[in-house]
């Protein structure tokens, strides 16, 4: 019955996924590569949306003469930050953009 109990239990330990982090093996096979040798590790950071400035200054970039910007808000929609901007044209129309910010 032990011996058993012991089978199930390594079996089950070779079962567990576990990350190669657990291991070190990633630091271990690029320790040993010639592409990372002397490199500082690369740092990934992702771009989750722009802010509220960012998105007015675009707007303004596509304004023509005789435009401008009547309000900039931020909404939460969805579990997103958006943006919306509201300009006046000059034939006095009102035209909303709507940019993306970043998740909640």
């Amino acid at each position: 019955m032990r011996i058993a109990l012991t089978l199930l239990l390594l079996a089950a330990a070779a079962l567990l996924p576990l990350p190669a982090s657990a291991f070190g093996l990633e630091e271990t096979l690029q320790a040993g590569h010639v592409q990372y040798a002397g490199q500082p590790p690369m740092t990934i950071t992702q771009s989750d949306g722009m802010t509220l400035s960012q998105a007015t200054s675009q707007v303004r970039k596509r304004l023509r003469s005789g435009d401008r910007i009547i309000s900039a808000e931020t909404r939460v929609q969805g579990g997103r930050e958006v943006h919306i901007i509201k300009v006046l044209t000059s034939d006095q129309k009102v035209k909303t953009y709507r940019y993306n910010g970043r998740r909640r």
